[in-house]
């Protein structure tokens, strides 16, 4: 690709951040990386540039230093944002809300008041299906009443939504792709990145890995009484890689000038959902390492069940989720490995 288009990736350092980082280069992309590194570590930098042979730039910024930003976009012309930089845990934001609300607003106020600035016209927002809160039907898909948020997490996420839908009414040079994901999980293929929680994981796979590994002593299962086929919630758990390559179709479709609107929205998942107990069970049965776990009651923020109608995503954006639970599961394993390894070695 000759004169390479230019994309900043806002929390690229993190998990879902680092492995769509990988697919952009992939695909041609030259990157540019800004990231705090307050849930990510410096050395992924690295591990990208084994994956990709090709090592992005990286700025240690911290999106809600307006200054430092508009310093990096005065020196780094750019062509697109991804925007994932943001504080991610339901359950901590339910505890913090204010650190929530200011943290994943204002950083994404500055970016966009930037944006206008420097003439970035292509934005791709991170979102979640946890604005859907607890839906009236399933498969849930894009045209769904948004509920009212079950999180401050979820109603940064709405909001987020709501100015970008309001910016592009006012705007109609900047194109905008909201991309709400369900579950996340597994990484990459050569185990050089992952997820990777800083203190305690709040989703299930990296517990359920932890757990095996012996990392923790045993697992928790909120909640058996729900109305589901075992009585613990369910959701639609989306390989990490399949995410990644959704964004990089995003961002083919606005430099493209294929979009259809100034702001556009896509489901990211499966379409299936499983409880919590039929992925510890194909954890067991695919690993081969039997899980130490207990039901607990509910949870507060938890939604009983949830999973996407994609067919709007398969047809409109083009894109479609390929990889299996058994792929989840192993890169998953894989990864936790390596990290134990690490852990080893260092002691």
């Amino acid at each position: 690709m000759e004169n390479k288009r230019k994309v900043l990736v806002t929390g690229g350092m993190g998990y879902i951040g680092s492995h769509t980082v990988v697919e952009l280069i992939n695909k041609g992309y030259e990157v540019s990386i800004l990231d705090n590194l307050s849930n990510s570590r410096l050395e992924v930098v690295d591990s990208i540039e084994k994956i990709t042979g090709t090592r992005p730039l990286f700025a240690n910024i911290d999106l809600n230093n307006k200054t430092a930003v508009n310093e990096f976009l005065h020196i780094h012309p750019i062509d697109a944002i991804i925007h994932f930089a943001a504080y991610k845990s339901v359950n901590e934001s339910v505890n913090k809300p204010l650190e929530y609300y200011r943290n994943n607003l204002v950083s994404l106020l500055n970016l966009l008041e930037l944006c206008q600035q420097y003439n970035v016209n292509n934005f791709v927002f991170s979102s979640s299906c946890s604005v859907y809160g607890e839906p009236d039907r399933l498969p849930i898909d894009e045209f769904a009443e948004v509920k009212k948020a079950e999180s401050p997490y979820a109603n940064t996420k709405k909001i987020g939504e709501d100015i970008l839908v309001d910016l592009s009414k006012t705007n109609d040079v900047m194109k905008v792709i909201s991309l709400r994901y369900f579950n996340p999980v597994g990484g990459h293929p050569s185990a050089l990145i992952g997820e990777y929680p800083l203190g305690a994981p709040q989703n299930l796979f990296p517990v359920i890995t932890q757990t095996a590994i012996g990392k923790r002593p045993s697992m928790k299962v909120f909640g058996n009484d729900y109305n589901t086929p075992d009585g613990s919630c369910v959701r639609d758990y989306i390989h990490v890689m399949d995410i990644a390559a959704a964004h990089v179709v995003a961002i083919e479709r606005m430099l493209e000038g294929k979009s259809k609107a100034t702001y556009e929205l896509f489901n990211l998942g499966t379409g299936k959902g499983l409880t919590v107990l039929e992925v510890i069970y194909a954890f067991e049965k695919i690993s081969g390492v039997k899980l130490n776990y207990e039901i607990v009651g509910r949870r507060a923020g938890d939604v009983e069940k949830i999973y996407a109608d994609t067919t709007y995503a398969n047809n409109e954006l083009g894109w479609r989720a390929l990889r299996t639970l058994e792929d989840m599961v192993t890169s998953s394993w894989a990864w936790e490995q390596v990290l134990q390894k690490e852990a080893v070695s260092k002691s």
